[in-house]
C-alpha cells in the first residue's frame, strides 16, 4: 500500500512529465493542445494538494481545479481563483469538436504564450504550498 507521500508524489511526477509536453506542443504551434496539457499540469498538482490536506489518498474524479483547492486550506487571491476559472476551460472545450474550431481561433502565439507564463507561475506557487 502506498504511503500518503507516494500518492503526492506520483501526481507531481506526471505534473513534471506533463510539463514538458505543455512546451513541446506550444513549440510545435499546437497552441490549444498546450493549453490542455496546461491545465492537466495544474490539476495534477491540485489533486497532490488535495491529498496532502484530506484523509484519503484518492482525490475526487473532477477536472475542476477550483473545486480541488475549495477542499484544502488554502486561499486564492482573486486574480488567481479568475485565472484557475479561464484555465478550467481548456480541459473541457480542449476535449469538444464544436468547441475546438473556436478555441483553435482564439489559441494564438501571444495569447497562448501568456496563459504558459500564468500558468507557470500558479505553477510554483502551488508547488511551495506542498513543502
Amino acid at each position: 500500500m502506498k504511503s500518503k507521500e507516494e500518492h503526492i508524489q506520483y501526481w507531481l511526477t506526471q505534473a513534471e512529465d506533463d510539463w514538458e509536453v505543455v512546451n513541446t506542443l506550444f513549440e510545435g504551434k499546437k497552441y490549444l493542445q498546450s493549453l490542455f496539457f496546461a491545465h492537466l499540469v495544474i490539476e495534477k498538482i491540485c489533486k497532490a494538494l488535495w491529498i496532502k490536506h484530506n484523509d484519503t489518498n484518492v482525490p475526487p474524479k473532477t477536472h475542476n481545479l477550483n473545486l480541488l483547492l475549495s477542499q484544502t486550506p488554502l486561499t486564492l487571491s482573486d486574480e488567481q481563483n479568475e485565472f484557475l476559472l479561464n484555465l478550467n476551460r481548456f480541459q473541457l472545450e480542449g476535449r469538444y469538436p464544436e468547441h475546438i474550431t473556436k478555441m483553435k481561433q482564439i489559441c494564438n502565439y501571444d495569447f497562448t504564450n501568456e496563459i504558459i507564463a500564468k500558468t507557470k507561475e500558479i505553477k510554483l506557487w502551488l508547488q511551495e504550498k506542498l513543502q
